[in-house]
């Protein structure tokens, strides 16, 4: 039977208290640390296999369904892998411990038919090397911004490049917001499109996300190639994006900051979603949230318009912003000011009126800057290489009215990503689209970029 209680308990960054459920009897504990607090209160169930985490429990009565709590037994002697280990100590799958490590935990484990406790789990990972600045070496600085600078790294345990991300904490503030978000999400956020947060370590000064490393991000893969990039490529790409994002919305989580500096690109051309540090879950019991974010360039009209009320469509006038700007090589809308932006996007798209977007005369901030009315003009005038089909891909994403534009799920089925082939589409979420034998970047009008990764031109890391 499943056992259900009500708790209020508090998170230390990116910590969730202990709960255990056994019958009746209930053991509460708190996290040992607890500078900067968040509340929370909610019907929470426990499950064996879940390392002691709590999810949110359904409205189902105990009495309609039998528990989900089983204990699988397991063969001693079976081997153990990297695979069981990556499984019991929540590592990424693509994390590859050498062997010395599988027979120390071969040796510490407890049997396989007893669920692995949360002190035993941190035990493990601890005397691997995880959540130690001993188990990484700093290479070069890469970035700097408000609160965090970012280093080329390397891992001791798979000799593997990283991208070490330190946030410095004030002993007054704690850690910012942004860097709570970004742990927070990133840890439940597995997808081929989406970097990979490989640890954290938390000491007293600073806060360091280890990340995997990828060589540039795609406003350097522009740049270096001269702002002329392979029909194709663009297709690989867009398509790569939007499968991430899909993966985000189905999770309930908007990124709120999309531009090509935020997508990082690997060797063999996998793009991927990174700097979670603005985004923000849906699931929030908040009515609104703000407007000042999404870097100008690549802002919406509702939120520019003061809008706080917006959903997934927020995410999906970036990609549109971003699909034109690897066709073309610049960007569409490069607005210095909230209002030049808007008379970007209403010279080309056409000035709103109440039927094209309904409500929009009752916008007192439309109303007081007093628009001209501009008739709009074809995308594919100012984007004569795309396809006919990619200029109707490209309207859908750039709608005006957000309840118009396209949404992820639906456009990466679009006839315009025909020629990519029907395996792309079934993919497991933490599969490479480079899978399919068929998908391979082609040589783009300027420069090869693996040619230009033996110059060593090219890095990137998750952004400050």
């Amino acid at each position: 039977m499943e056992h259900k209680i009500n708790i209020c308990g508090s998170w230390q960054f990116f910590h969730r208290p202990i709960i255990f459920l056994h019958k009746t009897s209930i053991y509460h504990q708190e996290p040992l640390v607890n500078k900067r607090v968040c509340v929370f209160t909610g019907v929470v169930h426990h499950k064996m296999w879940s390392d002691g985490e709590s999810d949110q429990a359904s409205g189902t009565s105990s009495d309609e369904v039998q528990s989900p709590v089983r204990v699988r037994m397991r063969n001693l002697q079976q081997r153990i892998s990297n695979e069981d280990i990556n499984k019991r100590l929540s590592l990424p799958a693509d994390i590859r411990l050498p062997e010395g490590y599988l027979k120390k935990f071969a040796k510490n484990s407890p049997p396989f038919d007893k669920p692995l406790s949360r002190r035993f789990r941190r035990t493990s990972l601890s005397e691997i090397g995880f959540g130690k600045l001993e188990t990484y070496v700093k290479l070069d600085k890469v970035g700097e911004g408000t609160y965090a600078t970012v280093f080329k790294g390397r891992s001791k345990l798979t000799d593997n490049l990283v991208a070490l991300k330190e946030i410095r904490l004030e002993y007054e503030e704690g850690a910012p917001c942004t860097a709570i978000r970004e742990v927070s999400l990133l840890k439940n956020l597995k997808h081929a499109n989406i970097v990979t947060l490989h640890d954290i370590i938390h000491t007293e000064k600073c806060l360091t996300l280890v990340f995997e490393y990828l060589e540039r991000d795609l406003k350097q893969y522009l740049d270096d190639c001269g702002s002329i990039m392979s029909v194709y490529n663009v297709k690989i790409f867009l398509f790569q994006l939007l499968r991430g994002l899909a993966y985000c919305h189905r999770q309930k989580v908007l990124h709120r900051d999309l531009k090509p500096q935020n997508l990082l690109i690997s060797d063999r051309g996998e793009l991927k979603l990174a700097d979670f540090g603005l985004a923000r879950a849906k699931s929030v019991p908040t009515k609104t949230f703000s407007n000042e974010v999404v870097t100008l360039w690549y802002r919406p009209p509702d939120v520019l318009l003061g809008s706080t009320d917006y959903s997934t469509s927020l995410d999906i006038w970036g990609v549109g912003c971003i699909f034109y700007e690897m066709i073309t090589g610049r960007p569409l809308f490069p607005g210095s000011t909230v209002k030049d932006e808007l008379h970007l996007i209403f010279r080309i798209l056409g000035t709103p009126t109440e039927e094209s977007w309904p409500g929009i005369n009752t916008n007192d901030n439309f109303l007081s800057h007093n628009f001209p009315h501009y008739d709009g003009e074809p995308l594919i005038t100012h984007a004569p290489r795309i396809t006919n089909d990619g200029h109707v891909l490209l309207c859908q994403l750039l709608q005006c009215e957000a309840r118009q534009r396209i949404c992820a799920e639906v456009a990466l089925r679009h006839i315009y990503f025909r020629d990519l082939g029907e395996k792309v589409q079934d993919l497991a979420d933490t599969t490479s689209i480079f899978s399919v034998k068929e998908i391979r970047l082609q040589m783009d009008p300027g420069k090869h970029f693996p040619a230009q990764r033996e110059l060593g031109e090219f890095e990137h890391l998750p952004g400050c």
